[in-house]
């Protein structure tokens, strides 16, 4: 029922409503709803835009500043037509350096910057922004090294930095072999090693970070070229950001970055060595001593390798023919290298690698060197002189030396006071007081009672030396009778010279002298010693025993004659210097070289051997002296032929066979070296009252020793530290390194002359002239740009190829070692010094180390008042090393504080 009331109603509505209104009112209806909600929308949306608009202009003007007159203008600008850029090409002043100059960075702009830039813009002004940012920084930097002073910084500066890294790698190598001998299944790694002593050195400034890790080399060198940047660039341009960065990133990453890791490559330094010593023949017996010597295994694989395919080439040769004989030897050197080569690998892998100079102390059979020879030999001196002071008879050697160098000053004053008296000049009674204070100095100091230590010789020979000083005039032979018994003793008491020919000093005496036959290249085991000796000179260099006691007509045969004289000025001094041809037959062939002596050093030379051998002087007689008119050319002339008749007479094979020890004697003078003059100067004779050590502080700088109040000594003295580092020379004693100073003063005088300080001025000069400069640049621009191309990377080579390169490196540099710094230092000094320097080289992040030294001393020598120290300290603040060094220094200052 209800659902038909309300179909009912419902229907009755719906009939009422057509009646009413009509048929269409229902669509009326609908178009009426529709209008009414589009009109509520519209009115909606006009309402919002209007208070969106009033809100926004509201914003605008409450939190938004005005828009500035500068966008007007700007936009004004942009739409005027852009006036070129004009570059100026003057950079330094000097056109032979700014055309390579601006090469360099038309090729930097090229190949780092417009190859990307013209895929964004067509617009050349940003490059010519860039190009004008970088010239006036060379033009800054031009300036600023015209005002600087780069004396102080190549002969002080340059030098210490690479005697104190020097130094470092040296420390850091001894104390690697301290740990092994503590530890030996613990391995140090040098790196590591190496700055942790570095950091020890320098104390507030360690570079591991930069030199190990590539993310931090590049943060450096981004920081440092924003620091030039700053200092070269006009401060509009190191405003703009985005130029300054790309400035930045071209210079430290497409420039500097590449240059260092090519300098850092020892590779590259080992080619560049030979490359420096290309003039010097590589000698075979060098070569097979760097094998023998060599710890590397891997440059003993590469050498063997090489040698088996070599051997394998000959071999497939067709070997008739006239170079049969020729292949033949050729073949048997390859053999002997390959199985030189097999041998110490063997040894290496084996751990039987044994030090061949305290191996020959029990092994085979030593050579003979007279005492006499010992003592005129200053590396030879060292040995015996430290001998004597371990066996207490220090003092018998010491009264010798001095004795013989109070003999060659008394002669002297004597000759001047015969001189003197000649002219009418009388000053006898002066000249014999000093010669008596001498003579009783020596006698107080070594054989009076109150000498300590005291010389223990014949107490009636010295009574009669004290009775001659109170009643005589000193002469030059007063000390002649005791100098001779105290000669006896120290050769024949066993507890000196006789002991001595027992010790490792003496064998390390021999190593020194190139005179140990070193058993590990005789052993049958390798079969090496048919055809080499295992002497750093092969067999050119005989022992002394060889010399001495072999009769003459087997021995080494001496011919010589004065080819040529000539007159020579030194420093103002005029002498005659004779050319003399030597040859020297042995079994093994001639050998012919050129020597130049003196008219005194013949004199010294028959004064030595007259002396030595009583009866050659009614032999031999030399040419008298002329005071005046020696230098006429009738005279030299004349002085020659009785000079060669004197050489003659000398080198005779009967003369030879009458005094075998001669031998040596000639051979010493005749050699192609600088003479060493057998009667020294007192005060190089006498030695010191009281041995001095030397000073070597934990942490201290190579130059720290020079002397500031004393100016035309730094080259030599910065030298002789260099030295110091190279060879190791602080571990002799202070007699021999006074001896080193002035034999080194010498050479340096003999090839430079008495204007070192000069010289070296001047060599700086050329160095940083425009003409070298320009050398330099277009060295760099065709290194880099070869025929104006970018250069490819270089393919690594094969570590094979690298191996041998070291070989041949370490090879010739040994073969240019001059024979007066054997002589001077000892051979075997200047062979370690050589290879450490050598290996020092062989390490990459070490030699980056090297380079960023050099690099921070050169901006800090151009820019001495922008703090570029302190700058360094911070850049390398974040080193692991400094701060584990400085939590060692705190943790050992905690406990010292805590007392206080």
């Amino acid at each position: 029922m209800t659902s038909l009331s309300i179909w009912g109603w419902g229907s009755l509505c719906v009939v009422l409503f057509l009646i009413t209104f009509g048929p269409f009112a229902i669509f009326y209806f609908t178009f009426y709803i529709l209008c009414f909600v589009g009109g509520g929308f519209v009115v909606t949306l006009l309402f919002g835009k209007t208070n969106s608009e009033k809100y926004l202009e509201l914003c605008e003007h409450s939190f938004l500043p005005p828009t500035s007159f500068g966008i007007t203008k700007c936009i004004e600008e942009m739409k005027q037509e852009s006036k070129p850029i004009k570059i100026d090409r003057r950079l330094t002043g000097a056109y032979i350096i700014d055309e390579p100059l601006q090469q360099v960075i038309q090729f930097s702009l090229r190949d780092y910057v417009q190859y990307w830039y013209y895929t964004l813009s067509d617009d050349e002004s940003f490059l010519l922004e860039i190009r004008q940012a970088l010239q006036n920084a060379l033009i800054q930097f031009s300036s600023r090294s015209k005002e600087i002073d780069w004396q102080p910084y190549f002969t002080t500066r340059l030098v210490d930095d690479f005697a104190t890294h020097l130094r470092v790698f040296r420390k850091a190598q001894q104390r690697i072999t301290e740990k092994e001998e503590q530890d030996k299944d613990g391995a140090e790694d040098l790196v590591d090693t190496f700055f942790e002593v570095e950091v020890e050195m320098e104390e507030k400034i360690c570079r591991d970070l930069v030199c190990t890790s590539p993310k931090d080399e590049e943060g450096f060198l981004r920081d440092l070229c924003e620091v030039l940047l700053y200092l070269l660039l006009p401060p509009g341009d190191f405003q703009n950001k985005i130029m300054r960065y790309f400035v930045r990133e071209i210079l430290s990453q497409g420039i500097l970055l590449p240059l260092i890791n090519q300098l850092s490559d020892p590779d590259y330094i080992n080619q560049y060595f030979i490359w420096m010593i290309r003039d010097s023949i590589c000698n075979y017996e060098a070569f097979m001593n760097i094998v023998k010597v060599s710890d590397k295994i891997g440059e003993l694989e590469a050498v063997r390798d090489k040698a088996a395919e070599e051997l394998q080439y000959l071999r497939s040769l067709d070997t008739a023919g006239d170079d049969i004989n020729t292949i033949k030897n050729q073949i048997n050197s390859l053999l002997f290298v390959k199985k030189v080569c097999d041998s110490r690998i063997l040894r290496l892998q084996s751990g039987k690698e044994i030090d061949a100079v305290k191996l020959a102390a029990n092994f085979g059979k030593l050579c003979t060197v007279p005492l006499d020879i010992i003592l005129v030999n200053n590396v030879a001196l060292q040995f015996f002189m430290d001998y004597m002071q371990q066996m207490g008879g220090q003092a018998h050697l010491f009264f010798w030396m001095t004795v013989e160098g109070y003999r060659v000053t008394a002669q002297k004053q004597l000759e001047v006071l015969f001189s003197l008296q000649k002219d009418g000049m009388h000053q006898t009674a002066q000249t014999k007081g000093l010669l008596r204070t001498a003579a009783v100095g020596i006698y107080d100091q070594y054989l009076s009672e109150k000498a300590s230590p005291r010389v223990n010789i014949d107490d009636n020979l010295v009574a009669k030396l004290a009775e001659k000083l109170n009643n005589e005039d000193p002469t030059p032979e007063i000390f002649d009778e005791i100098q001779r018994k105290v000669y006896d003793l120290m050769l024949r008491d066993e507890r000196f010279y006789p002991s001595f020919k027992q010790h490792a000093l003496y064998v390390r005496m021999l190593a020194e002298l190139d005179m140990l036959k070193d058993p590990s290249f005789r052993g049958s085991d390798d079969g090496e010693g048919e055809s080499f000796n295992g002497s750093p000179t092969g067999s050119i260099n005989l022992s002394l025993d060889d010399l001495t006691n072999v009769p003459a007509d087997e021995s080494i045969q001496l011919h010589a004659y004065i080819s040529d004289t000539g007159v020579c000025n030194d420093h103002g001094k005029t002498y005659a210097l004779y050319a003399i041809t030597v040859r020297r037959r042995t079994p093994n062939g001639d050998e012919v070289w050129k020597t130049y002596r003196r008219y005194s050093d013949f004199h010294d030379f028959h004064m030595r051997i007259t002396e030595q051998f009583e009866n050659l002087a009614n032999l031999l007689k030399l040419p008298g002296k002329k005071t005046f008119n020696n230098m006429d050319r009738d005279f030299l002339e004349k002085r020659k032929k009785d000079l060669n008749a004197y050489l003659q007479l000398l080198l005779a094979p009967e003369v030879m066979k009458a005094y075998p020890a001669l031998a040596h004697y000639a051979y010493d003078f005749l050699e192609n070296k600088a003479y060493s003059k057998g009667k020294g100067d007192f005060a190089r004779k006498e030695p010191p009252l009281m041995q001095k050590t030397y000073v070597d502080p934990k942490h201290c700088r190579v130059a720290a020793h020079l002397d500031d109040n004393v100016d035309d000594n730094v080259p030599l003295k910065i030298m002789l530290l260099l030295m110091d580092e190279i060879f190791d020379l602080k571990e002799r004693n202070q007699w021999l390194r006074r001896n080193i100073k002035n034999l080194l003063q010498q050479l340096i005088r003999a090839m430079h002359g008495y204007t070192i300080n000069k010289k070296i001025v001047d060599h700086v000069d050329w160095m940083t002239s425009p003409e070298q400069v320009a050398d330099a640049v277009k060295r760099f621009r065709d290194a880099f740009w070869p025929n104006g191309i970018l250069a490819e990377t270089v393919p690594r080579r094969d570590n094979a190829i690298r191996m041998r390169t070291r070989i041949a490196g370490k090879t010739k540099l040994l073969g240019i070692m001059p024979d007066e710094l054997k002589h001077i230092l000892g051979a075997e000094t200047t062979r370690k010094g050589i290879l450490r320097v050598f290996e020092m080289f062989q390490h990459t992040q070490l030699n980056k180390r090297l380079i960023y030294v050099f690099l921070e001393g050169f901006l800090e020598t151009l820019f001495p008042v922008y703090g570029f120290p302190d700058l360094f300290k911070k850049l390398h603040s974040h080193s692991k090393q400094m701060q584990r060094y400085m939590h060692r220094l705190q943790s050992t200052q905690a406990p010292f504080l805590q007392k206080r």
